[in-house]
């Protein structure tokens, strides 16, 4: 097993390295999402047997498609480079429904629930913020959705749009999703 020192001094010399010859290697989400994917697999031993088939099967297949995402978008043009870096944040939502359901079934302790936790948080601040560069590079202003009639209250539905869980007991009924 890696242990993080050994993976930070990589991580520094792959910096100092002159540019590969595959875009995606050269960026530091995607080497993230490796490290991720890594830790992920050596945790999925902790999950029972029957578990392994199923749930770690279906996370690990996840954590993969989040590299696998970055790696195939940074080969295209920037409209579907951006396209498949929110494919990539899709999957780090379902990772992180992965990391809960392992958890509340009590496969993964409260310190490796944190761990996922905190790679998912940082990939998806790295994505948003590589998705907003390379935005502004093509001169895209998605400030406030503009444009889109579907987030900036036209033909808003009756329900109240809402879509954060608000504090309420379980019999209570609701309309957000």
């Amino acid at each position: 097993m890696y242990n993080e020192e050994e993976r930070t001094e990589e991580r520094a010399e792959r910096t100092e390295r002159i540019p590969t010859f595959f875009r995606f290697e050269d960026l530091r989400v995607y080497h993230k999402s490796m490290d991720y994917l890594v830790w992920l697999q050596d945790i999925s031993v902790l999950f029972p047997e029957n578990e392994k088939s199923q749930l770690a099967a279906r996370f690990n297949d996840a954590a993969r498609n989040i590299s696998f995402y970055i790696a195939e978008g940074s080969s295209r043009n920037k409209t579907q480079f951006v396209h498949y870096l929110k494919m990539a944040k899709s999957f780090i939502r379902e990772c992180l429904v992965f990391t809960t359901i392992a958890y509340r079934a009590n496969h993964i302790s409260d310190s490796y629930e944190e761990v996922s936790r905190n790679y998912l948080m940082e990939m998806t601040k790295m994505i948003g913020a590589l998705i907003s560069s390379l935005q502004r590079s093509m001169g895209v202003n998605n400030y406030n959705n503009q444009g889109n009639n579907r987030y900036n209250g036209s033909n808003q539905s009756s329900h109240s749009g809402n879509y954060v869980s608000e504090d309420r007991t379980e019999s209570q009924p609701t309309d957000n999703y």
